[in-house]
């Protein structure tokens, strides 16, 4: 699979690695079937405007109505748009999505009414109702919530208006997508054998890593080349988006967009900028590193494309999939029998979909609906970075498991702010469970590479992402225009700052903000940073304290939103209030490179 040179199409695919969206709908009739349930639903809480305010039932049964509904809701959406990410071009799951954004657009506006209504009781009415009934004390923290974020809830007429525009907004990037995802072509280029292959997304990352500089060069110039060559179409889309956030913050009378993204979590902007700040103290740290990598690479100088093959390059990299499972089971022993006995178990079940397709979806997720067990999308390639990758997700996909077993449907949603750290404490344990298993210096020193290259990777790189969107957002929100030369410039900008003191920076690297779908879900990225720092806390106690670390972390998994995402972690042991944790995480990546170093 891992070497075939043009990509099969799904029904090419052999079932046992695909997954099996039919837990969720036997068929499309049935998914068609609760399209109408939900629409039904939906009739039924209309009549129930102006009423919230009358009786303590009322507004237990709105509420309650409203999880149903909402359940019914994400089942819908979670199928149509897997799968449609199984092959973006089918117009079958086209259309099956474009209805089920549409129906979410339709309850989001209908039900409008129902925050306006409850933030607008009169002082202790609310606090009333809690104490009459106690069927609504599971809906306390979250009522809690809509008063902190009272003063930025509109009227019923313009929250409706507001819900109106979510299909309009999701414009920017649904264009991206589609774009990213069905339209773009890459040429050909030449592998290690001479031969000549289709470039694609998921086949990138393993050129960048070849051995063979020229085929590393070859992959990164037609890349960013055929991105460049839509580059002002693409500058639209996502300065469309930025003005879209634009939009929301000023409506929702918030300074700035950044705001609005973070007090949807209780963050204060202080985190943001200190993990910025924090990291620029540290840059010495990834200069250090990239120096070694040059020496190690015997290269005179280090270029964009040198930035992700391993140092180490004389040992088997192809892992077949099969094996890439029984390595992550081995990893994360430490968590538990049961953890592991139901990591297995939905392994075994189908949640998995493993190989790339023609038209599949890019990249790596985990999805699902409260109804139903999670899934797991990948383009498994068979690199060491794919197994992790399988590690990292399956951290998602036991994360919303255990919330979804634990929390009511109105808490089973975690927050983005830590999704990223089950995923990330899942990496750190199988890195800690390899090194620990191998002897061989050479596969220690590939293993020290790989751990060094996914800390640049997700601290260092996803923080200049997250500085990119802080000045992009800042320019537009002072009235300035973002052009594409303007984004080209200050991307280019923030890589001389992070890179050039060791690495020759070329003018291509400029386009890379054309390709990143992050952009699109607005100051997301800064939570990966976070949330790495955060897991090599949390599995620095699992490893250091044993089972209290264990039964804590597990309480976390365990937790959903059921609290701020910042007091979540406090429970589990990592305070990220201050920037302790991420200068913490920056430490272990210095002694880890000590001993690279050291094997160097």
């Amino acid at each position: 699979m891992a070497n075939q040179q043009t990509l099969p199409k799904r029904n090419e695919l052999d079932p046992k690695y695909k997954w099996h969206l039919e837990d969720i709908y036997e068929s499309n009739e049935a998914w068609k079937k609760d399209v109408e349930k939900a629409r039904e639903l939906l009739s039924q809480l209309l009549p129930m405007r102006g009423t919230l305010g009358e009786a303590a039932e009322n507004l237990f049964q709105c509420l309650r109505l409203q999880d149903e509904l909402m359940s019914i809701h994400d089942k819908v959406l979670v199928y149509a748009r897997m799968r449609r990410d199984e092959d973006n071009s089918d117009p079958l799951y086209q259309d099956l999505t474009e209805t089920a954004f549409s129906l979410s657009t339709e309850i989001g506006a209908r039900l409008s009414f129902i925050t306006p209504e409850i933030i607008g009781l009169p002082d202790g009415k609310l606090i009333n109702f809690l104490n009459e009934n106690e069927d609504l004390a599971v809906y306390k923290f979250s009522l809690e919530e809509l008063l902190r974020q009272k003063k930025h809830i509109l009227s019923a007429r313009e929250e409706e208006i507001m819900a109106l525009t979510a299909e309009m907004a999701r414009n920017p990037r649904d264009t991206f997508t589609m774009f990213n995802n069905a339209d773009i072509k890459f040429p050909f280029i030449k592998d290690e054998q001479g031969q000549e292959v289709e470039l694609t997304k998921g086949r990138y990352i393993r050129f960048l890593e070849s051995a063979n500089r020229e085929v590393r060069k070859q992959a990164y110039e037609a890349m960013y080349t055929t991105y460049g060559k839509m580059k002002n179409t693409l500058g639209a889309t996502l300065s469309g988006n930025i003005k879209k956030n634009r939009f929301f913050a000023t409506v929702r009378k918030y300074p700035s967009s950044l705001e609005l993204s973070l007090d949807q979590d209780n963050v204060p902007i202080q985190v943001y900028d200190n993990l910025i700040d924090t990291i620029h103290k540290n840059l010495p740290l990834l200069h250090r590193y990239l120096k070694l990598r040059k020496k190690a690479l015997k290269l005179d100088d280090l270029r964009m494309y040198d930035l992700y093959c391993p140092m180490v390059s004389d040992i088997d990299r192809h892992i077949p999939y099969r094996q890439a499972v029984d390595m992550v089971k081995e990893g994360l022993k430490l968590l538990g029998k049961r953890y592991i006995e139901d990591l297995s178990a939905g392994l075994d079940s189908a949640w998995v979909d493993v190989y790339e397709n023609e038209g599949k979806t890019s990249g790596a997720y985990s999805w699902g609906a409260y109804a139903t067990h999670p899934y797991v999308l990948l383009n498994y390639q068979g690199l060491i970075n794919d197994v992790f990758t399988l590690a990292h997700e399956m951290g998602h996909a036991m994360h919303t498991f255990y919330t979804n077993k634990t929390q009511p449907y109105i808490y089973s949603g975690y927050k983005i702010f830590v999704a990223e750290v089950a995923s990330t404490v899942n990496e750190s344990l199988l890195m800690h469970h390899l090194l620990e298993t191998t002897q061989k210096k050479e596969e220690r020193a590939y293993l020290l590479n790989h751990y060094l290259e996914e800390f640049r990777g997700t601290v260092f790189r996803q923080v200049m992402f997250a500085e990119f969107e802080k000045l992009v957002h800042s320019k537009v929100e002072k009235g300035d225009s973002i052009t594409t030369n303007e984004l080209c410039s200050l991307y280019k900008g923030l890589n001389d700052k992070y890179f050039s003191a060791e690495v020759m920076v070329d003018d291509l690297i400029a386009m890379e903000w054309s390709r990143i779908p992050h952009f699109y879900t607005s100051f997301y990225v800064y939570k990966y940073a976070t949330g790495f720092s955060s897991a090599a806390s949390l599995s620095s106690q699992i490893l250091r304290d044993g089972e209290p670390a264990v039964e804590r972390y597990l309480n976390f998994l365990k937790s959903g939103s059921s609290d701020y995402p910042l007091e979540l972690l406090k429970k589990a042991g990592v305070d990220l209030t201050t920037p302790q944790p991420i200068q913490d995480a920056l430490d272990v990546f210095g002694k880890t490179l000590d001993e690279l170093e050291a094997i160097l």
